[in-house]
């Protein structure tokens, strides 16, 4: 798992400033990026090791052993490019969402689209229970992406039940971790943390996410090591599922507020809808399939280079 070029280093930390861009989608996972990308059964099996035995290892052998066996420079790498995305691209990708959201969610819905069918057509079987675990996958996140926050909770558990929830979502491709805070009612509470700088709901909200991201990571770390088939169908699953999140055409029902921003702004439910019926403004649908090509033809142009690699 070590790497020891500084070139591979460096995609690593490319994967991680797309991973940091997507996370800002609201609808678009940062485990998207990850798993197209081909490092996310090594961001899994890495995050596994953050364990006793590295502890053990710390204690007997020494810190440049422990760093090695979590794989440490991989980590430096990845949460480099994330953090860097987050204070650089993100707010690009903020503002197409902006001013032009037909064209960004497009351009996801090709990239994604285009994903799920190298991840397909990559497996080395599919019968009926990967098909079954597809199907599951599809549905679940369909529902999830069409579901309306009905939950609110600011109490410290909460926040931190929370928390361990979002942070399971982020690492699962096409499931997107802030939208599952806005469904659980606490993505207002945890947002005005931050910007208050309440360190009391801060912390709380972080130990959630590292004890389900070191929880979680070891339970998906297991499941692709004894049934990576169907991991796959089913991760292959919630990637199709999340489609229904990131369909680039959706008006905006005024009278349900999903979130009210401390600035005054506010995110409404939304309803999908065919180019014809989108009344926030031109349909745009010629740069829409021009976009959804580029994302399609983008994937395919990594998964080349990244045979060639």
């Amino acid at each position: 798992m070590e790497r020891k070029s500084l070139r591979e280093y460096f995609a690593v930390a490319l994967r991680g400033m797309g991973m940091g861009a997507a996370d800002v989608v609201p609808g678009v996972s940062g485990g998207t990026i990850a798993f197209i990308t081909g490092i996310y059964e090594e961001l899994i099996s890495s995050l596994s090791r953050i364990n006793w035995a590295a502890i053990k290892k710390l204690r007997s052998e020494g810190l440049a052993a422990a760093w090695r066996y979590i794989n440490g420079n991989f980590f430096v790498a990845l949460f480099g490019g994330i953090l860097l995305s987050v204070f650089s691209l993100a707010k690009l990708v903020t503002y197409l969402l902006d001013h032009h959201p037909i064209l960004l969610w497009s351009f996801f819905f090709g990239l994604v689209l285009a994903s799920t069918v190298l991840i397909l057509k990559s497996m080395e079987r599919f019968g009926a229970k990967e098909f079954f675990a597809l199907l599951v996958g599809t549905a679940l996140a369909a529902y999830i992406s069409l579901a309306s926050a009905t939950a609110s909770g600011d109490s410290l558990p909460y926040v931190f039940f929370s928390g361990a929830i979002a942070i399971c979502a982020m690492i699962l491709p096409g499931i997107s971790g802030a939208f599952i805070l806005v469904l659980l009612g606490s993505y207002q509470p945890v947002l005005l943390a931050v910007k208050s700088l309440d360190v009391k709901v801060i912390a709380v909200f972080m130990l959630g996410c590292i004890v389900g991201l070191l929880s979680f990571s070891k339970l998906l770390n297991y499941l692709f090591t004894h049934y990576k088939q169907l991991v796959l169908a089913l991760l292959s699953g919630f990637l199709m599922g999340s489609l229904v999140k990131i369909w680039p055409w959706k008006n905006n029902d005024l009278e349900q507020v999903l979130v009210e921003h401390s600035s005054g702004k506010l995110d409404y439910v939304q309803t999908h809808v065919w180019p014809q019926g989108y009344v926030d403004g031109e349909p745009l649908v010629f740069g829409a399939i021009a976009c959804a090509l580029g994302g399609l033809i983008l994937v395919f142009v990594v998964n080349r280079l990244g045979q060639k690699g």
